[in-house]
């Protein structure tokens, strides 16, 4: 899948039109129409404030497969996983297995 379509896709999927990606974006509407009206690659700048507009990282963009969201509690939650050690991450895994029921 190109740039272009995967753009297309996620405004598909959360129900954005352009103008509205263009708020949440930071960048003017003049900029992503002509990125979708010429069919031009955004620079990666310009994706990258896209993909903070969508709340999604870069990497997160151009995943294959189902796209998982940094929310701000995820993001939280995997800084202080990496300050843990081995037993303790045993401990929090062995726990959230017992709250999911396995």
């Amino acid at each position: 899948m190109d740039v272009n379509e995967r753009l297309r896709q996620i405004l598909d999927e959360r129900g954005l039109t352009t103008y509205k990606m263009s708020e949440l974006s930071g960048l003017s509407h003049t900029t992503l129409a002509n990125v979708f009206k010429r069919n031009t690659v955004p620079s990666i700048s310009t994706l990258q404030a896209i993909c903070n507009g969508f709340g999604i990282t870069l990497s997160q963009f151009f995943a294959e497969g189902e796209m998982v969201e940094m929310t701000p509690e995820l993001k939280e939650l995997f800084e202080g996983w990496v300050n843990l050690n081995t037993e303790q991450k045993a401990a929090v895994m062995q726990m959230i297995k017992a709250m999911n029921g396995k």
